[in-house]
């Protein structure tokens, strides 16, 4: 079985004490390989060198919702050259988050917007963030000519899942999966290809059962790998082989 996260935030503060002793054990537990997810340009930056550090490791370059108040014409310069960089391999995490309003929903929108385009000038798929915002979210990505990327740790329905896929998007299925016999997550699962699905983490965030509340790693991504083979009738093995394959597809490796 081989796993690969699409989605971690390695450089948190929360990996400070054992990160490299984490990552260099990954490879022995099953995880081939791992996207670092950059939230701002800081994080976007040591995500560029996790990536340097480790060869299974990629990186992306980009400015979370939070952040967005943050954002200016220089910083999106610089995420444009962070994204020519061999192994920057998607824009994001970008998109609209009103459920905190850490930046206020217009900065949010603007910023959007902009990366949307960015991503569309520099051909980079886009990883994409949306809480409480699904049906603006969408109507801005229908908006533009971005077709290519994956909606991050989504938590829509399976209408929603289905219009993202019809528009060439993937969905990341998060350890929510895991969590109970009736969540929503589980119907997204049931009612999109497998071939749409990529598996993430979000680390250290989102663990899934039975670890629930302690801080996720890459390795316990054999739990969602479990739960979607289940839902979907299909072996672990496919299910791992299968959005290994969809990752490397939409990001080119």
């Amino acid at each position: 079985m081989s796993i690969f996260d699409s989605h971690a935030h390695y450089d948190h503060k929360r990996f400070d004490k054992d990160r490299d002793t984490l990552i260099k054990a990954l490879p022995s537990q099953s995880v081939s390989a791992i996207i670092n997810v950059g939230c701002d340009i800081s994080s976007s930056l040591a995500s560029v060198k996790l990536a340097e550090a480790y060869a299974y490791v990629y990186a992306t370059a980009g400015v979370h919702p939070h952040e967005a108040k943050s954002l200016c014409e220089a910083g999106l310069q610089t995420i444009k050259k962070l994204c020519t960089h061999k192994k920057v391999v998607a824009l994001g995490e970008i998109g609209l988050d009103f459920h905190y309003d850490f930046s206020p929903r217009d900065v949010q929108r603007e910023w959007f917007q902009r990366q949307l385009s960015l991503a569309y000038e520099i051909d980079m798929p886009v990883v994409i963030h949306s809480r409480d915002a699904h049906e603006e979210t969408f109507a801005m990505i229908e908006a533009s000519p971005m077709r290519r990327g994956v909606i991050h740790s989504f938590s829509g329905d399976a209408a929603l899942a289905a219009a993202y896929v019809a528009l060439g998007f993937h969905i990341g299925i998060s350890g929510v999966v895991t969590f109970d016999k009736t969540n929503m997550l589980q119907d997204v699962v049931a009612a999109i290809p497998l071939s749409r699905m990529l598996m993430e983490t979000d680390a250290p965030y989102l663990t899934p059962a039975p670890f629930r509340g302690k801080r996720n790693e890459s390795h316990y991504l054999k739990y969602v790998v479990e739960a979607i083979a289940k839902i979907k009738g299909e072996t672990a093995e496919s299910v791992c082989t299968q959005t290994s394959a969809n990752v490397k597809s939409l990001l080119n490796l």
